[in-house]
């Protein structure tokens, strides 16, 4: 499967002064995968090295922060791989078990930096934030890594000649059925699917929903170890009870986040820890609530009131037992969890595209489903799950604040119109990776 995510990888080897590299994401979304496939396919050889459970590894980096001596026990003692700089791939495996470790890619950078080094972990994002690690601030670069996009889904499914046809073509125009049809399709799968690539990976090679299940039951049960396993003891109950409601929590109508609906009588001070626990892990993103309008949307955040979304829609809508016949068919008596499944779908892809994910709700006669920006505007996107971009509160959001851009997300095809001073694009659900497109051109 092609990620997007080698380009950066690429980038990242091709600099002049290019630091140590830390791969982060959510368990078992490829960062591994990727790392050995750009390292055979751009240097002579890898080293690789994984630091859970080897205390042999572990107690290389323990005795100094001398790399070459580390660089020379790792290829003679613990490994016969050599490694030569600017020949070899050097990849730090599962690096959050080793703080000393960590702490070596600023002597790296410092002393070695012909040398690539790319360090990758798990649950590293938990490590640096709550296991006391000490980030070599200023030495070191990162990645992000996700589940794979719709488009990379479509593409490891053998359909991007589908994005090629569609880039030669104006964007304002409505695609033909040789498109929608197909796209339409595919953001089905998606949702039943995802893009855990083990879960991707079975679906290609099988094209069975229930072998797709089978995995994505075995990857919810890797996460549930993963907290007994790697969260304090303290905390592991509640992560556990936070993590089972987020289906219920999105299913409601107002689905803003309550710490109530966990437990009875749970509380903020209570349980805010082990959701900051799941946030650390990748698993679950926060959405904050926006009421003023202005930018930075970052600064008007109400870090108080949010929304818990996942981070792979189609592990959601397998937490939420949703049967996949019910999405393919279309069945109107799942119509208020359809709107959440395209809602998490949409706040994904906005994160793959690095754009920042807010909303805006005026007390609570009026909501707008995202508010994002990019290039210095300020974007509202309103979703819908089916063809129907009927949205009072969208109007009267562009009416009162007149954003330069909107875009309505549904499954009506490719549109547009102005509204007093603003330019607002109806774009499919499936054609959401283009959004910085439209606002670039203009």
């Amino acid at each position: 499967m092609e990620r997007s995510v080698m380009n950066d990888l690429i980038k990242w080897k091709n600099k002049k002064n290019r630091k140590p590299l830390m791969i982060l994401g959510v368990r078992q979304c490829g960062k591994t995968y990727i790392a050995k496939k750009f390292g055979e396919e751009q240097f002579d050889n890898v080293a690789y090295f994984n630091f859970e459970g080897n205390e042999a590894l572990n107690s290389v980096f323990e005795y100094d922060m001398d790399v070459k001596r580390i660089v020379h026990e790792l290829s003679t003692v613990i490994s016969s791989c050599k490694i030569v700089p600017g020949k070899t791939l050097l990849i730090l495996d599962e690096i959050q078990a080793s703080p000393k470790a960590i702490t070596s890619l600023k002597y790296f950078c410092e002393n070695m930096q012909e040398l690539h080094v790319i360090a990758a972990g798990s649950l590293l994002g938990v490590s640096l934030k709550r296991g006391g690690l000490s980030f070599p601030v200023g030495k070191v670069e990162r990645i992000t890594m996700y589940p794979l996009s719709f488009r990379e889904f479509v593409a490891a499914n053998g359909d991007e000649k589908l994005f090629e046809g569609i880039e030669l073509r104006d964007k304002l125009h409505e695609l033909p059925t040789l498109y929608t049809e197909s796209l339409r399709k595919h953001l089905l799968n998606y949702y039943i699917i995802g893009g855990m690539p083990a879960v991707v990976e079975t679906w290609i090679n099988t094209h069975s929903y229930e072998e797709v299940e089978a995995v994505q039951a075995e990857l919810i049960e890797d996460y549930e170890n993963d907290f007994a396993k790697y969260a304090p003891i303290n905390e592991v109950a509640k992560i556990r009870q936070i993590w089972h409601s987020i289906p219920e929590q999105l299913a409601r109508e107002n689905n803003k986040f309550v710490f109530s609906h966990v437990k009875e009588g749970g509380r903020a001070r209570e349980l805010e820890d082990a959701l900051e626990w799941l946030i650390d892990a990748g698993l679950v993103y926060k959405q904050k609530l926006v009421e003023k309008p202005e930018l930075p949307l970052s600064y008007m955040a109400d870090d108080t009131s949010f929304k818990i979304f996942m981070s792979d829609v189609g592990l959601l809508r397998f937490k939420a037992n949703v049967y996949y016949r019910t999405i393919l068919d279309g069945d109107d008596r799942y119509i208020r969890f359809k709107g959440a499944i395209a809602e998490n779908y949409v706040l994904t892809e906005l994160i793959k595209n690095d754009l920042p994910y807010y909303y805006w709700r005026s007390g609570n006669q009026a909501e707008v489903d995202f508010l994002t920006e990019y290039k210095g505007y300020m974007i509202p996107v309103e979703v819908k799950s089916a063809e129907n971009t009927h949205a009072k509160s969208f109007s009267g959001f562009i009416s009162k604040y007149k954003p330069q851009y909107g875009f309505k997300v549904s499954m009506k095809n490719i549109g547009d119109n102005q509204v007093n001073d603003t330019m607002v694009y109806s774009l499919p659900l499936y054609l959401l990776w283009r959004i910085k497109e439209y606002v670039e051109e203009t």
